[in-house]
This record gives structure tokens, C-alpha cells and sequence, in this order.
């Protein structure tokens, strides 16, 4: 329900959007229109006006030292032109004597101005609004000397239904495109959204367990960027989920023989009746707890290190701070007391851009395998060389052979010389923080032993060209 609501909210949003786009583009071109409609018809019937009183103006003639106006048919089949409209006209002396014209006792005041060219001007006729024009004729003659002003004018109805005939005629194929841009909209909404749909569905039908990427080859390019984070998410995920399945299965594997072993170390000691065997089986059975506690450290050592560097933000971290923590920390006297264990950095920062307990805990490996399996003494160190930043740990020993080479860093590779001691996942650490952070296990040996590296990206700023 709350899926369909998000659905026809996102449809009404577009929807709405384009449809108050439409309604402010219809109210700017109503205004527009309803204005230049008022113009083109107060020009109009401004020279029907004109025409009108031109025509008046026209037929005054001078009789006996008079004005005298012979009415033309043409003035008022001009104002027939507005038969609803009332009309008005006058014609004056100069000294604003009434010559003609409808009413001799109603006088439109209209305004002064200079010249004698024909002046508009609004005022009231009989209560209504209603639009004048003023035409000054000047005589100069043996007779008479002066000016005859000739005012013409209508109500404004014929105005006001020409410009909503005007605006009605522009308006409605606008209203009907309107309504058809509308339906249309609707239709490129639904196709956009048809692809949203078809990802839900592929989503509802997969197993929980397929976690695979999402095809984005033939969608738009704005659900291509969405997809393709939704498939590094995905991608990500899939990550956590193996290694936590890899982590279960490990657990559950090798916790089988050491816990067999103590049961079996316990039994041995509880049916020994001398005090030497019952010494030797405990000694055994110590032994196997040792071995056990140390197999539950690596493990969840292996679980963190492959959570964070899929969630941990990369920071920039100093290799040397690294590899001095470990020696300051001094925990591998735990593991080989007594070794001699060397630091090796220089003053340049070793800058990498990563997570710096995932690199403490591989670095700590390294350290171990070389405790565990190298020759005294043993060299931790962190270098720089081109674009490249190395976290190393060197020992005195020669180094495991060509075939034990080539499977160091998978899980559980133990050989026959590691022992109980060995859980085979410290070197699996140290590959899955290389791979993570985009570097590489490097193993060589040297004229001063074998050298076992963790390489890294040097951070951008940092690299000596």
C-alpha cells in the first residue's frame, strides 16, 4: 500500500508540476492577450471615432457669418459600427457656442491642448465610461474667423466585446492544447516510471540469496547512475555475506579437531593413573586450548578486517606510525620471547590512503608468519619507492620453497613444519587488506633474507615522481 501511495505521489508530483507550469503559461498569455485585444481594439474603434468626427468636422460650412453643419450619413453609418453603444457628438464656436449635436444641455468638458490635431480623452456619458475624440477646424475667412471644435465620442461596449471575442478566440485551442500537452505528459510519466517498475519486479522475483548486479545496459542514463550505485551496494553486500558464510564454515571446520583433541587430551588425562601421564595429558591439553584460543583470535581478527575495509572511510595513515605502534606494543614477545625484533624507517612519511587497524592487523601478521616460520632476527620497516608505499617485515631465514610460495595467502594453508601452532590465516589477512585497498603481497628474497611486503597506492601528493 505504501509502495503504490510513493507511486501515484511521484505521478500527481510531475503531474502537478506540469500542469501549474501550463496554468501560469495560460494566465501569462490571457493577460498578454486580453492586453493587446484592449489595444488593437481601442485603436480600432478610435478611428471610427476619427472618421466620425473628420467627416463632421468636414461638412461645416460658413453661411451668412456663420457655422453651419450639414450632418453626413457617413459619420453615423461609422458609429452604427457600435449599435449597442450609446453615442454622443457636439459641434461648438469658439467661444463654445452650441451649434448642433444630440443635446445642447449635456456638455463634455474635454481637456486643453494646444493645436489642432484630433485629442482622445475618457469621461462619463449618461453614468458610463465611454471614450471621446476632439477635431478642431479653423476658418479664416472675410465672414467669420475661428475655430469649430467637433466632439465624437461612444460608450465602451462594442470595445469590451471585441476584446473578449479576441482573448475567447486565442484562448480555447490554447486550452485545448493545454489538455492535450497534459494527457500526453501523463503518458511519457508512465513510460519514464516503466522502468522503475520492471526493476521492482526483477527485485520481487530474485532469490534473497542473488545478490548479483542488475543489467543496466538499455536504461536511461539517470537509472543508470541510481542502478550503479544500487549494484556497488549490492556488490558490497555480496562481500559481507561470503565473508560471513567463509567465517561460519571456517569456524565450524576448524574448531572440529582442536575441540576433538581436548576431549580427547581431557579423557586421557582423567583415565591416567600416574602422575606423569596425567602431567603429559595436560600438557597436551593446554596446548590444544592454546592453539584453540589463538584459531578464535585469527578468525575474528579476519572477520573485522574484511568488515572494514568494505565500511571504513579511507583516511590518509603514515606506514612508519604503523609499524612503530606494533613495536612499541611489543606483543610478539608473547609469541617468540626473546626474539630480536628491529625497526627500519626512515624520516619521510609513508602516506597511504586506507584503513589503519586493518593495516595494523596485517602488518601484525607479517610480523607473526616471520616469528613463526623465519630466522631471527626479523626487521619491520615501511618504505616509499615511485607511487608505491610498502609496509615490509624481513627475516634472516632463507624462505619457504617455490610450491609453498605459491599458496601463501590462502585460508588454512598450513604445511607439515607449521604445526598446531599454525592456524594458516595470517597470511589470508594480510591478502584480503591488499586487495581491499587496491595493493598487492609481494615475497622475495634478498642478500639479507627473505622479505614478506604489503604494497600499497601511494597516497596522491605524497609520491616521489
Amino acid at each position: 500500500m505504501a509502495e503504490a501511495r510513493i507511486q501515484r505521489s511521484l505521478v500527481a508530483r510531475v503531474l502537478g508540476a506540469v500542469l501549474l507550469i501550463l496554468l501560469l503559461g495560460g494566465l501569462l498569455v490571457t493577460v498578454s492577450t486580453w492586453w493587446n485585444g484592449r489595444q488593437a481594439a481601442r485603436q480600432s474603434y478610435d478611428r471610427i471615432l476619427l472618421g466620425a468626427a473628420s467627416d463632421i468636422a468636414e461638412s461645416i460650412r460658413i453661411q451668412n457669418g456663420a457655422p453651419f453643419v450639414d450632418l453626413p450619413v457617413s459619420a453615423f453609418e461609422l458609429l452604427a459600427q457600435a449599435p449597442e453603444d450609446r453615442i454622443y457628438y457636439a459641434v461648438r464656436g469658439p467661444d463654445g457656442t452650441f451649434i448642433t449635436g444630440l443635446d445642447e444641455t449635456s456638455a463634455i468638458a474635454a481637456p486643453d491642448r494646444a493645436g489642432i490635431a484630433p485629442g482622445y480623452f475618457d469621461a462619463p456619458l449618461q453614468g458610463e465610461p465611454a471614450r471621446f475624440v476632439q477635431v478642431t477646424r479653423r476658418f479664416a475667412e472675410r465672414e467669420y474667423s475661428g475655430s469649430v471644435e467637433v466632439i465624437v465620442g461612444q460608450t465602451l461596449h462594442a470595445r469590451q466585446d471585441m476584446t473578449a471575442r479576441l482573448v475567447r478566440d486565442a484562448l480555447w485551442p490554447m486550452g485545448v492544447a493545454g489538455v492535450v500537452l497534459l494527457v500526453m505528459s501523463w503518458f511519457v510519466i508512465r513510460s519514464a516510471l516503466r522502468p522503475l517498475e520492471a526493476i521492482a519486479a526483477d527485485l520481487a522475483l530474485r532469490d534473497p540469496n542473488d545478490l548479483t548486479p542488475i543489467p543496466v545496459d538499455r536504461l536511461p542514463r539517470e537509472l543508470q547512475v541510481m542502478l550503479g550505485a544500487m549494484n556497488r551496494f549490492m556488490g558490497r553486500l555480496d562481500r559481507q555475506v561470503d565473508a560471513m558464510r567463509n567465517l561460519i564454515s571456517d569456524t565450524a571446520h576448524q574448531l572440529r579437531t582442536p575441540v576433538a583433541a581436548i576431549r580427547v587430551q581431557a579423557e586421557a588425562a582423567q583415565a591416567e593413573t600416574g602422575n606423569e601421564g596425567a602431567d603429559r595429558a595436560l600438557g597436551r591439553l593446554l596446548a590444544r586450548s592454546r592453539s584453540l584460543s589463538k584459531l578464535l583470535d585469527q578468525l575474528l581478527s579476519r572477520a573485522m578486517v574484511i568488515h572494514r575495509t568494505d565500511s571504513a572511510p579511507r583516511r590518509p595513515v603514515d606506514l612508519r606510525e604503523i609499524a612503530l605502534e606494533i613495536i612499541e606494543r611489543d606483543e610478539h614477545q608473547a609469541l617468540a620471547p626473546g626474539a630480536e625484533v628491529r625497526l627500519d624507517i626512515s624520516d619521510a612519511p609513508v602516506m597511504v590512503l586506507a584503513d589503519a587497524f586493518s593495516l595494523g592487523e596485517a602488518a601484525k601478521n607479517l610480523l607473526a608468519n616471520a616469528l613463526r616460520h623465519g630466522k631471527a632476527p626479523v626487521t619491520i620497516g615501511a618504505d616509499q619507492s615511485g607511487k608505491s608505499a610498502a609496509i615490509w617485515v624481513r627475516d634472516s631465514g632463507p624462505g619457504p620453497g617455490p610450491e609453498i610460495a605459491q599458496r601463501l595467502g590462502d585460508r588454512f594453508n598450513r604445511d607439515r613444519a607449521s604445526g598446531e601452532a599454525s592456524t594458516g590465516l595470517g597470511l589470508s589477512i594480510v591478502t584480503s587488506v591488499a586487495a581491499a585497498f587496491g595493493g598487492s603481497v609481494e615475497m622475495a628474497r634478498d642478500d639479507k633474507g627473505f622479505r614478506a611486503a604489503l604494497v600499497l597506492p601511494a597516497a596522491r601528493g605524497e609520491a616521489e615522481e
